[in-house]
């Protein structure tokens, strides 16, 4: 689900859940919802862009072959270095394409909720790997400041604009899941910050070949760092909290305990946890002080129903408490 923005109503399709109401004498009960939803604000499984994957790397492989042997020929460092953060870039999309294909792998064992947290860690390892290989360019460029290199303009401005088609088809492949889906997002700013530096390239060769200004090549490599910078920023912050467990960007959990307090008969509401399973699915769990009730299956399915269709939870679990004499050991506000 989109973690990057705010999940709104959606009324047009309802949540679905089944839920289980185990009265063991003690008014307990636990909601579960565990279905995945299409589009339209539900959680659900990752989609499958394996298509855009394979396409995405072979290209990529493709052009970062023949960038390499055109750098050598054309004495380019600038080609070179470009290859070197494509190469990059395409380990970053089989790691994105792996973690989309464990994310689908069923719960067994000790992995009670399958591997779909790899999408969370791939999506994290990602952001840092451009952040690493975007310095390595900040340094290559600082270091041209002192020492100017003439390149061979119209081979360079060639292979880049190459780079530009390349990397912008697999952007475009990847732009229609990179709002909902952290991990396709990565992929996605991947594709586009290589688009952008051969965009870079071109540029600055052509600004050198009609002024001779060698000066221009750090100075767009080091243009091209900022704008990437501020495009993964983002990407890892998102990623390192749900890897924290934070709760979602665009869920609060202040609004869900006050929904959740606001059902009938509930008189409180402890122990509330929002996590993300994965980069489109969000669980939660919470404790909730209500009488004992013949209506609790139905109460809990509703919970469950609304959880999906409000806040885009689709892994739920509610446990009812009676509010009797003994007081649940995690009721305090500190407690975890």
């Amino acid at each position: 689900m989109p973690h990057d923005h705010d999940h709104k109503p959606d009324h047009d399709h309802p949540g679905h859940g089944h839920d289980h109401d185990h009265g063991h004498g003690h008014g307990h009960g636990h909601g579960h919802d565990h279905h995945h939803h299409g589009p339209g604000g539900h959680s659900h499984a990752p989609k499958d862009f394996g298509k855009a994957f394979a396409i995405g790397a072979a290209l990529n492989i493709s052009f970062v072959a023949a960038e390499t042997v055109a750098g050598l020929m054309t004495h380019s460092l600038a080609l070179l270095a470009d290859a070197g953060h494509n190469l990059s870039d395409v380990l970053g999309l089989f790691m994105a394409w792996g973690a989309v294909v464990l994310a689908k792998k069923a719960p067994g064992g000790r992995h009670t909720y399958g591997l779909r947290k790899g999408t969370i860690l791939a999506s994290l390892t990602n952001a840092v790997v451009l952040l690493v290989a975007i310095g390595a360019i900040a340094w290559e460029a600082v270091r041209r400041f002192a020492d100017p290199q003439p390149i061979e303009a119209g081979p360079v401005m060639i292979v880049a604009g190459i780079g530009i088609v390349i990397n912008t088809a697999t952007a475009l492949m990847f732009m229609r899941g990179s709002k909902d889906d952290l991990n396709i997002r990565g992929a996605f700013l991947h594709m586009a910050a290589d688009a952008a530096i051969s965009a870079g390239v071109v540029l600055a060769a052509a600004a050198m070949w009609f002024t001779g200004w060698l000066w221009l090549d750090p100075v767009v490599s080091l243009g091209i760092v900022v704008v990437i910078v501020l495009g993964t920023w983002g990407l890892l912050r998102d990623s390192l909290d749900l890897a924290l467990d934070a709760a979602p960007r665009g869920i609060d959990p202040k609004i869900v305990g006050e929904w959740l307090a606001a059902r009938p008969g509930v008189t409180e509401v402890h122990d509330l946890h929002i996590w993300a399973m994965s980069t489109t699915e969000t669980a939660m769990t919470a404790h909730l002080v209500r009488p004992v009730n013949p209506d609790n299956d139905q109460f809990l399915h509703d919970i469950c129903g609304e959880m999906s269709k409000r806040f885009a939870i689709g892994h739920v679990t509610i446990q009812v408490e009676s509010g009797g004499v003994a007081t649940c050991h995690l009721a305090g506000a500190d407690a975890v």
